[in-house]
């Protein structure tokens, strides 16, 4: 199974002096709006104003050694110089894999014949990852985050989150994977379960927000 580059983008020096002068001032930070999903222990800063893609990599072409990172992480973005500042992050997939059948890749955005439908089933006690296939245009997507939850009978069983990175923008798609994950056993855990998994970056910025159901039968 092959994972995708997770590019990891960091602060040019004269961002360090801006995020420096920031700190000194608290009247100049903004905080996010709280919603049902803020208090998460994901994201614990603000992060500075978008600048443009083109800006970014013009930005300290003296500092030899800033010119060599930018070159590497922006290197394979020529082209993608449209002047939108804010990142896109555009999925192509979503996969599930198990013991239990391989591989199941389901392509995003979901069929509208596919409503309503189980996207997979599981056997109890089984082991399974979800696998994102996804493009990143125009700027950097910092801190990109999902949140998983899970509901049974309209009940929230389960919320599952993690960090993905930070990525750059770059022709080729990159392919994540996100942790694994066991379901439960037992008579009350069979049958159909609803789910919501939630993209965001640093900004709030909600990049997908998937909804989908999935089934766990018993284990033969």
């Amino acid at each position: 199974m092959k994972r995708g580059k997770s590019t990891e983008a960091g602060p040019s020096s004269s961002e360090k002096q801006e995020n420096m002068k920031m700190s000194e001032n608290p009247e100049m930070l903004t905080p996010h709006d709280d919603d049902d999903d803020a208090d998460d222990g994901i994201t614990g800063f603000v992060p500075g104003p978008l600048v443009p893609l083109k800006e970014q990599i013009e930005k300290d072409k003296d500092d030899e050694s800033l010119r060599r990172w930018k070159e590497k992480l922006l290197g394979c973005v020529e082209g993608d110089f449209s002047g939108q500042m804010e990142p896109e992050v555009k999925f192509h997939s979503i996969s599930i894999i198990s013991n239990d059948f391989g591989e199941i890749v389901t392509p995003l955005p979901v069929n509208e014949n596919q409503n309503g439908k189980a996207m997979f089933t599981l056997r109890e006690g089984s082991e399974y990852r979800l696998k994102l296939t996804f493009t990143v245009l125009h700027n950097i997507v910092s801190g990109l985050t999902y949140i998983n939850t899970v509901w049974k009978g309209g009940l929230q069983v389960d919320q599952s989150k993690g960090m993905l990175g930070t990525f750059a923008p770059q022709k080729e798609p990159y392919i994540h994977t996100l942790e694994e994950e066991t379901t439960p056993s037992g008579v009350l855990a069979r049958g159909t379960y609803s789910a919501k998994l939630k993209f965001e970056d640093d900004d709030r910025r909600c990049h997908m927000e998937l909804k989908y159901s999935f089934e766990i039968k018993r284990s033969t």
